[in-house]
C-alpha cells in the first residue's frame, strides 16, 4: 500500500488468510510471526465466525500487538492478517491493516501487499463524487469501489472493480462467510496457497506471502496464486476466476533481499537462487583473497556460493544482532547509521591481517557498506573486496517496496569506481543482469527488474 500524499515511498508487507481452520486467529498469528521480516511497523488480524467480523490491529511487532486473551477474542475459523512496513517519516497508526468497513452487503475486512499506481487518480474522482477517506492507504480506494458498485454479490463487485486497478497488489478480503484472494495481472509480489488438515479430518486452507509461514503452522504448499486470479473460498470449497489478463512480471528483488531463504517464491527455493547468485558472482569477478565472509543474513547463501565456486574458505567474520531491524528503510540517516553499529559486530581474530571478500546482497544508499568496510579496517583487514550478489540499484520501486528516491540511490548517481572510493573498499563489483538471469535459470518467468534497469512494467 502507498501513501497517497506521495511524501515518501511505499511499503513491502506480509499478508495471510486462513479459511475453515480451527483456531484461525492462532494460525494467522504464527504465520505473521514467520513473516515478521516483511513488516515491523504494525500488525493486525481480522476473523469471522460466519456471523460477524472481529478485528485487532496496532503499531508494533506481532508479539507486541497480540496476546493470548486478544487471540481468544478473535473468534471464528476464518481469518486474515497483515504485517506493515513503515512509510518513512509518517505516523502510521491510522494505516495499520486490516481495513474494516460496513457497507450495503454487510461487513468486510481487507489486507493488501503492494501499491496501486493509479490510486490517486481514482481517489480524486471518488472525492469529487462525495467519498470521504480516513487514511493515506491506497487500500481504502478498493473499499469505496466495492461500496459504489451496483452488482448484487461481493464476488461480482470484485470482478467489476479489480480490473480498474493498476500496479502491484495481493488482496485478501474477508466477509462474514467467505474469503477472497486476488493477485494482480503482473504477479509482482509473491502469494502462495496451502492446505491444512484439521483435527477432525476436514480440510482448511491458508494463503500467505511466503511459504515459510506454511512450514511453521504445518501446512502443505499447493501452488502459487496465478497472475490475475481471484480465489473464492466458500463452504470448504475453492472457486478460481481469472479476472484480469495475465502478464506475469514477478519482482526479482524478492530473490535478492526480501524473502526468507527457506521460502519458495515464484516456484523456486530462495536459498538455492541466492547460492547460485554467489557462484555466478565468483565466475564474473574473481579475486585473490584469504577468506569469504557474508554480510548477515541475506548475504550468507551468496557467500557460500562464492566460496564453493572460488575455492576460497567461507568464514562468519561478522555476527549480526537479530534484535535490530533492517537499515535502508529507517526514517532518518542518524538512526540508520546507529543501527549499523548495533546490528553488525566483526570477529577480530578472523579478520586481522586477512585479504577479505565481503559478500552483500545489494547497495542502496551506501551507508551500511561504508560502515562495514570501516569496522573491518579497524579490525586489521589487509584488503577488503566488496562483492554484491545483484546488479547496481539505479531506480526506485513503485510496486509496493519502500525504497529511496533516485537521488538517494548511490549507484544511480556515482560510477562504480566512485562508489568503491566512497565506501573505502579496495575493489567493488556487482553481479551483472545476465548473471542474475543465469542464477535464476527459469525460462518460464519474465521478471520485473526495474530497480536494476529502470524499465517499468506499469
Amino acid at each position: 500500500m502507498s501513501d497517497l500524499n506521495y511524501k515518501s515511498w511505499n511499503e513491502e508487507c506480509a499478508v495471510v488468510g486462513v479459511y475453515n481452520i480451527q483456531d484461525a486467529s492462532n494460525i494467522a498469528y504464527y504465520s505473521l510471526f514467520a513473516m515478521q521480516h516483511r513488516g515491523q511497523e504494525a500488525s493486525g488480524i481480522s476473523t469471522s465466525d460466519n456471523k460477524k467480523l472481529f478485528i485487532t490491529k496496532n503499531k508494533g511487532l506481532v508479539t507486541e500487538v497480540f496476546n493470548k486473551e486478544i487471540l481468544c477474542n478473535l473468534k471464528g475459523n476464518n481469518a486474515i492478517g497483515h504485517n506493515r512496513y513503515a512509510t518513512a517519516g509518517e505516523d502510521s497508526s491510522a494505516d495499520a491493516q486490516p481495513v474494516f468497513a460496513n457497507y450495503d452487503l454487510g461487513q468486510v475486512a481487507i489486507v493488501h501487499n503492494g501499491n496501486i499506481t493509479n490510486a490517486k487518480e481514482i481517489k480524486d474522482e471518488l472525492i469529487k463524487e462525495g467519498a470521504i477517506f480516513q487514511s493515506h492507504m491506497d487500500t481504502e480506494v478498493l473499499i469505496h469501489l466495492i461500496a459504489k458498485s451496483k452488482q448484487q454479490t461481493l464476488t461480482d463487485r470484485l470482478k467489476e472493480t479489480i480490473p480498474k486497478l493498476k500496479g502491484a497488489f495481493c488482496f485478501i478480503i474477508l466477509s462474514r462467510t467467505k474469503m477472497f484472494v486476488i493477485r494482480d495481472r503482473n504477479a509482482f509480489r509473491p502469494l502462495s496457497l496451502g492446505e491444512i488438515t484439521n483435527k477432525d479430518g476436514t480440510k482448511g486452507y491458508i494463503v500467505a506471502s511466503e511459504t515459510c509461514a506454511f512450514d511453521l503452522v504445518g501446512a502443505t504448499h499447493i501452488r502459487d496464486v496465478e497472475a490475475g486470479e481471484m480465489l473464492v473460498f466458500d463452504k470448504q470449497k475453492i472457486q478460481s476466476h481469472i479476472i484480469m489478463q495475465e502478464d506475469p512480471y514477478p519482482c526479482v528483488f524478492e530473490y535478492v533481499y526480501f524473502a526468507r531463504p527457506d521460502s519458495k517464491v515464484f516456484g523456486r527455493l530462495v536459498y538455492d537462487i541466492r547460492k547460485s547468485m554467489g557462484m555466478e558472482l565468483a565466475k564474473e569477478n574473481p579475486v585473490d583473497a584469504d577468506i569469504v565472509i557474508p554480510v548477515p543474513d541475506s548475504g550468507v547463501a551468496a557467500a557460500l556460493g562464492y566460496s564453493k565456486q572460488s575455492g576460497i574458505p567461507f568464514e562468519l567474520g561478522i555476527i549480526r544482532n537479530h534484535y535490530v531491524g533492517r537499515t535502508f528503510i529507517e526514517p532518518t540517516q542518524e538512526i540508520r547509521e546507529l543501527k549499523v553499529r548495533l546490528k553488525l559486530n566483526p570477529i577480530k581474530e578472523i579478520i586481522k591481517d586477512k585479504k577479505i571478500i565481503v559478500i552483500d546482497d545489494s547497495i542502496v544508499r551506501g551507508t551500511t557498506s561504508k560502515q562495514i568496510v570501516k569496522i573491518l579496517r579497524d579490525c586489521g583487514a589487509k584488503e577488503i573486496h566488496m562483492k554484491i550478489s545483484s546488479p547496481p540499484t539505479i531506480s526506485p520501486c513503485y510496486y509496493g517496496v519502500d525504497t529511496p528516491t533516485k537521488s538517494e540511490l548511490i549507484s544511480a548517481n556515482m560510477s562504480n569506481d566512485e562508489v568503491c572510493k566512497y565506501i573505502g573498499a579496495n575493489s567493488l563489483s556487482f553481479l551483472s543482469l545476465e548473471g542474475l538471469k543465469n542464477s535464476i535459470g527459469d525460462g518460464n518467468y519474465k521478471f520485473c527488474q526495474a530497480c536494476f534497469d529502470g524499465k517499468y512494467i506499469v
